[in-house]
């Protein structure tokens, strides 16, 4: 006979110690539940690229209580500048043009710190139950049954749990194991990305992301940082799928360095910063869609079940929102998990199907490989951030904003776990 949980004793595993899952852990920790969370990693993350909070995550934040942390992290950045092979400006962008809805936010935040914003956040539940954190742990096996989840683990354990969640990113290892391969579900969009920290050269306006784009399909960009001693380096690159970079750092700096090398402007020094940078970064740009997130006892949340790819600018946005809903419909109703579930993806995909949207043109506009093609793209970005367009790009960028999140204050709140 199924039995079903009662709310203070609801056993949770969430697999991914990231933005998404921790977003999750904290709220069910406020709710009485103490859930366990595993992460791949020896230990959470720092640093990171930069991301944003706007609308209906800068919402979410709020009611979570992360603001004041993450005005403490903010970093001061202004807009984006493009620059041309000497390094002189060629286009601006302002933050506060589109109403903060451009490329760059009125918040940006390394991911790193908001991820210590919501760690911190954890910590401070002071007259609660911990969070049981496994760092260096990840799963092997999945085996879903009418009472739960039997979840066999690489460091040999097996546990039982109600519920499990899959937080862990673009190549999730819950997705494959609960919904089946990556494949099936995987868009790739034609190019890779990667970022690290390295010295800010001379000649990086300060507070401003500045780009710039080379010949061949590559877009190179430099962000602020917490420190101004230092800056976030990205390369992006148009080119077809390679299977044989995926976790091969040597062959994918290789790469970099053949497009960085004999390129223009600051590209030669951002090849050299890059082998002795300690967060090297690369992956695909691909986009997760799925016909569902949930069976009747897993869930995915934030890249694992919807990724937009870094070309959407909402990562962040539907791992926040994302983590809110799923935990919000867990709680109203945690003797029902299967049906709390379903609500879930209910709620959810009007925003997810909006944020997933990318840009027109894709990689192929942001990387253009002629000297021709960059002139049009710059020429494109004076027009848009012109007088006359601004007002149209606005309502264009608009396209989460009428998101209403759910209200779970008035949820009845659920007693604190023994």
């Amino acid at each position: 006979m199924t039995t079903q949980p009662t709310a203070a004793k609801l056993r949770v595993l969430i697999s991914g110690g990231g933005i998404a899952g921790n977003a999750v852990a904290l709220q069910l920790l406020r709710a009485g539940i103490r859930p366990t969370v595993i992460e791949r990693a020896a230990a959470p993350r720092p640093g990171g690229q930069a991301v944003d909070l706007r609308g209906p995550s800068r919402g979410v934040a709020e009611r979570m209580g992360l603001m004041p942390g993450i005005r403490r992290h903010q970093l001061d950045e202004r807009g984006v500048v493009y620059v041309d092979s000497t390094g002189s400006e060629a286009a601006r962008m302002p933050a506060e043009l589109f109403e903060g809805k451009g490329a760059v936010a009125e918040i940006e935040i390394t991911r790193g710190d908001l991820n210590q914003v919501l760690l911190d956040a954890i910590a401070a539940e002071t007259g609660r139950p911990g969070i049981d954190y496994r760092y260096g742990e990840q799963i092997n096996a999945l085996h879903e049954h009418g009472d739960g989840v039997t979840v066999e683990f690489a460091s040999g354990g097996t546990e039982e749990f109600d519920l499990v969640i899959g937080a862990d990113g673009l190549h999730s290892a819950t997705r494959r194991l609960a919904f089946g391969p990556e494949e099936q579900f995987s868009t790739y969009l034609g190019g890779y990305t990667s970022y690290f920290t390295m010295p800010t050269p001379a000649g990086i306006r300060p507070h401003w992301m500045t780009v710039h784009l080379m010949p061949g399909g590559t877009f190179l960009a430099f962000r602020p940082d917490a420190d101004p001693a230092t800056t976030k380096a990205m390369i992006s690159v148009r080119m077809p799928a390679d299977p044989a970079l995926r976790r091969d750092t040597a062959a994918q700096q290789r790469l970099l360095r053949e497009r960085l090398t004999d390129g223009d402007w600051l590209a030669p020094e951002v090849a050299a910063a890059m082998e002795r940078a300690d967060d090297f970064y690369f992956d695909e740009l691909a986009r997760i869609t799925m016909p569902r997130w949930t069976t009747e006892r897993i869930a995915l949340v934030g890249d694992a079940g919807y990724c937009g790819s870094p070309l959407s600018g909402q990562g962040t946005a539907m791992a926040l929102v994302g983590a809110y809903v799923l935990v919000g419909e867990i709680t109203r109703t945690p003797d029902q998990p299967t049906a709390a579930l379903a609500r879930y993806t209910e709620i959810l995909r009007p925003f997810v199907e909006s944020a997933q949207q990318l840009p027109p043109g894709g990689v192929k506009a942001m990387t253009p490989k002629t000297r021709t093609g960059i002139r049009a793209s710059l020429a494109l970005v004076r027009f848009t951030t012109s007088r006359l367009m601004a007002p149209l790009m606005t309502r264009m960028l608009s396209g989460t904003e009428d998101y209403t999140l759910p209200d779970y204050s008035a949820a009845d709140p659920l007693p604190v776990a023994k």
